[in-house]
């Protein structure tokens, strides 16, 4: 009999949701194969069998919350030999079997006192070493359920109870009570007119509860400047069509963003650094996170060692992790350590507005909308220019605000220049 359990998943990582079962009770699984998919804060992973075997108990229901290392299936490694006994391909001969049932039988009778019969007065038939077991825990052999095929308990089916009955009573102490339940179920009962209530999944849950946090732990604060996009517009015009046949990607914003802000983190390294305890880390690399819209909610996927990548790395890698994130494939290495983050709300309209950190990040640049507006050029002439605003939000805690203000200069002077970027590797 295997336990199949929830493996360690990342370090910030302790529980997960049963999103879904891959294999059922009664169902053959290879070691390997994967049994269920668990949804954690940042990705869902699947959960891999470590035996073969016939999959005898699922211990956990889709939606119900697991910790790290809980029991969540019984694999039960024995199952396919015991089916060949039933058809007959054992080594042993016919005799010898009916041998040890007889045996246990006999057994049985001797130990009348210590369990209950059946509706038919039948009492059950258990190998010793299940019978020790139950005795020693108090388990009625009548309320056990054999898997063997000729009905027969063995030591491994007291296990299964015992777990199973650990399992509920856990579950038991930490289930809300009836009066309780009812109460959170009411809570559509407080409007008078029609209402929906979602359910959040974890994903929404932990994108709250981070964002809160980051609001309560930093001192977060925002600075804003305006880009004018005219030499970064002008040059993907001209150069689109090549870059696309050569490098076999587009040419987008985000990798003319990616290099300004790897331009300004070099000249302003506090942005690139996080706070532990009483002590500064600044980080001398640059991973830098792109956040992306998925079903669940926003992801960050990281862009490992942005500087080492030419325009051409960075739009491919972030076209791979946004199809990624997309089709829910991303792994927890994609979302992990990232030093600075960039979003981008003008891809749905936004004009403006104030990025929240990414914890435990101290600096998030936010992206907006190219709008048409009047530029001053000189004291005599105005012209319309494509304009963009951009935000930094900082942590006001390690970034002052004339470091935040250079930062936010240092990127405006690079996109408005964007030759400038070939020289900032």
């Amino acid at each position: 009999m295997a336990e199949i359990i929830v493996p360690e998943l990342a370090e910030s990582i302790s529980e997960g949701t049963i999103a879904q079962w891959l294999k059922k009770t009664g169902e053959k699984v290879e070691k390997g194969d994967y049994i269920a998919e668990l949804e954690t804060d940042k990705v869902n992973v699947e959960i891999i069998s470590e035996h073969s075997g016939v999959v005898t108990q699922l211990l956990k229901k889709e939606g119900d919350t697991v910790a790290v290392g809980e029991i969540i299936a019984i694999v039960d490694e024995d199952k396919e030999n015991d089916a060949l006994v039933e058809k007959g391909h054992t080594s042993k001969p016919d005799e010898q079997v009916m041998g040890e049932m007889n045996a246990v039988k006999v057994e049985s009778i001797a130990e009348q006192n210590h369990e209950s019969v059946d509706k038919f007065g039948n009492r059950p038939i258990a190998s010793p070493a299940a019978r020790k077991l139950a005795r020693e825990k108090g388990i009625d052999l009548s309320s056990v359920q054999a898997q063997d095929p000729l009905g027969r308990i063995r030591k491994h089916d007291i296990e299964a109870t015992l777990i199973q009955k650990d399992s509920q009573h856990k579950h038991q102490i930490h289930s809300p009570q009836p009066k309780q339940a009812a109460q959170k179920k009411s809570a559509a009962d407080l409007f008078e007119k029609p209402v929906e209530v979602i359910k959040m999944s974890r994903r929404r849950q932990t994108i709250a509860k981070r964002l809160v946090e980051a609001q309560h732990t930093a001192a977060m604060l925002t600075t804003f400047n305006e880009v004018d996009m005219t030499a970064i517009l002008d040059l993907r015009k001209r150069r689109k069509e090549a870059f696309e046949r050569n490098n076999d990607v587009k040419l987008g914003f985000m990798s003319f963003f990616t290099k300004a802000v790897i331009g300004a983190l070099k000249k302003y390294p506090l942005l690139n650094a996080e706070i532990q305890d009483d002590e500064i880390i600044v980080k001398k690399y640059y991973d830098i996170g792109i956040a992306v819209a998925a079903d669940d909610g926003l992801v960050v996927p990281v862009v490992r060692d942005a500087d080492k990548l030419g325009f051409a790395g960075i739009e491919k890698k972030i076209a791979e992790l946004a199809e990624k994130a997309r089709n829910n494939k991303l792994s927890l290495s994609d979302l992990q350590g990232g030093t600075f983050t960039i979003t981008n709300g003008g891809i749905f309209g936004s004009l403006m507005s104030t990025p929240i950190l990414n914890a435990p990040q101290v600096g998030i640049l936010g992206m907006h909308k190219i709008q048409l507006r009047p530029v001053a050029i000189d004291e005599e002439r105005m012209e319309n220019r494509p304009m963009m605003y951009i935000a930094l939000s900082y942590d006001h805690r390690i970034v002052d605000g004339k470091e935040a203000v250079g930062f936010l200069a240092k990127v405006k002077e690079l996109l408005e220049d964007p030759e400038q970027l070939l020289l900032e590797g």
